[in-house]
C-alpha cells in the first residue's frame, strides 16, 4: 500500500525568511532517468509529509534532507526511496526539499538552510497531535551535504536563525549521517558544499562555525554514521572526527565504516554484499526505543 503523500509549504502562508523578491527559477533534472531526479535552484521550500499504511504506526519521526553538494537535491535515492523505507518501519517520514543557498534569493545564503532544518523541526513538534508523531521522537537523517545540513541543525540547535516566539524545541531528538560533509577545513573539507554555501573566498570564523566536529558538545543529540573508506569525494575522516567528538563529548553514537562503496550509493552499497546500512539503522533505532 503506498504511503500518503501531503507536499507543504514550509513557512504556510507566512513570507520566507531570509528571501529576497525575485522569481521562482527552480528546475527539474533527471538526466534521462525516470527513477532519479534532482532539484536545483530551490529557493521555496517545502515539507512533503510521508505517512505509515494502515498499521503500526510507532509515534517516530524522520526528516530526510537530501544530498547534493548545496547546488541540487539528489531527491530520489536520498529523498523518496529512504522516507517509504522509513514507513516500512511504522515511521512517518518528512521530505524537506531545503533552499539551496544563492546570494540571487537570500540576504544571507549561510543561514538559509538551516533556517530551513529548525523549521522543519519546528514545524513536525508543532503539529505533531497532527501527524500521530511524539514531539520527543523527532530526529533527522541526511546524506553528503544534506549531512551537513544535519549535523549543523544537530549541533547548532541552542541558536535560532528562525522565528521561535513558542520557544519549541530546535534540538532534534537523533541524528542520522550518510557519507556526510562535516568540515569546511581545507585539507578535509568537500571545498564545492564550502563555496556553495560561505563563498569561495569565506571568513575564516564561518568556516569554523560550520564545521561541525568543532560544535559537538555533551547535549549534542545520539547519531549514527555511515561511510565507505574509499569515497573520493567527501573524505572519510569527516565522520571520523565527528565520531571522535561525539565519543569525546560522551554522546552515544554507532558508526559503520564500509571499505568500498564510494560516494552516494543512496539506499544500497552495491560494494557492501549483504550488509546494507538500512538494516543496521534498524537494529540501532530498536535498541534506542524509536523503534518498538
Amino acid at each position: 500500500m503506498a504511503s500518503a503523500q501531503q507536499e507543504l509549504p514550509l513557512y504556510g502562508d507566512q513570507p520566507i525568511p531570509n528571501s529576497r523578491p525575485v522569481p521562482d527559477r527552480q528546475t527539474i533534472d533527471s538526466s534521462g532517468n525516470p527513477l532519479r531526479y534532482s532539484y536545483s535552484l530551490v529557493s521555496h521550500p517545502t515539507l512533503t509529509v510521508y505517512r505509515p499504511p494502515a498499521g503500526p504506526v510507532n509515534g517516530t519521526a524522520v526528516i530526510v534532507c537530501p544530498g547534493g553538494g548545496y547546488m541540487h537535491l539528489a531527491m530520489t535515492h536520498e529523498g523518496t526511496d529512504v522516507c517509504k523505507w522509513l514507513n516500512s518501519l511504522g515511521i512517518t517520514a518528512f521530505l524537506l526539499k531545503y533552499r539551496l543557498p544563492s546570494d540571487e534569493t537570500m540576504l544571507d545564503k549561510t543561514i538559509g538552510p538551516l533556517q530551513d532544518a529548525q523549521r522543519a523541526i519546528q514545524l513536525v513538534r508543532m503539529r505533531a497531535k497532527d501527524w500521530g508523531v511524539d514531539p520527543g521522537a523527532v530526529g533527522i537523517l541526511g546524506f553528503s551535504a544534506g549531512g551537513h545540513l544535519v549535523s549543523t541543525a544537530g549541533t547548532h540547535f541552542n541558536h535560532a536563525v528562525i522565528d521561535n516566539a513558542a520557544g519549541i524545541s530546535l534540538r532534534p531528538d537523533f541524528l542520522v549521517l550518510l557519507y556526510p560533509v562535516i568540515s569546511f577545513a581545507d585539507s578535509i573539507g568537500h571545498r564545492g558544499s564550502r563555496d556553495y554555501l560561505l563563498g569561495q573566498h569565506p571568513d575564516p570564523a564561518l568556516v569554523h562555525l560550520y564545521s561541525n566536529e568543532l560544535q559537538v558538545t555533551d547535549q549534542t543529540p545520539p547519531c549514527f554514521l555511515v561511510h565507505a573508506e574509499d569515497d573520493k569525494t567527501v573524505m572519510v575522516v569527516n565522520s571520523l572526527y565527528f565520531y571522535e567528538a561525539l565519543i569525546k563529548h560522551h554522546v552515544p553514537a554507532e558508526m559503520h565504516i564500509y571499505p568500498r562503496g564510494g560516494h552516494g550509493f543512496g539506499m544500497w552499497n552495491p560494494a557492501s554484499g549483504g550488509d546494507q546500512w538500512p538494516d543496521r539503522l534498524a537494529e540501532w533505532m530498536k535498541v534506542n526505543g524509536w523503534i518498538k
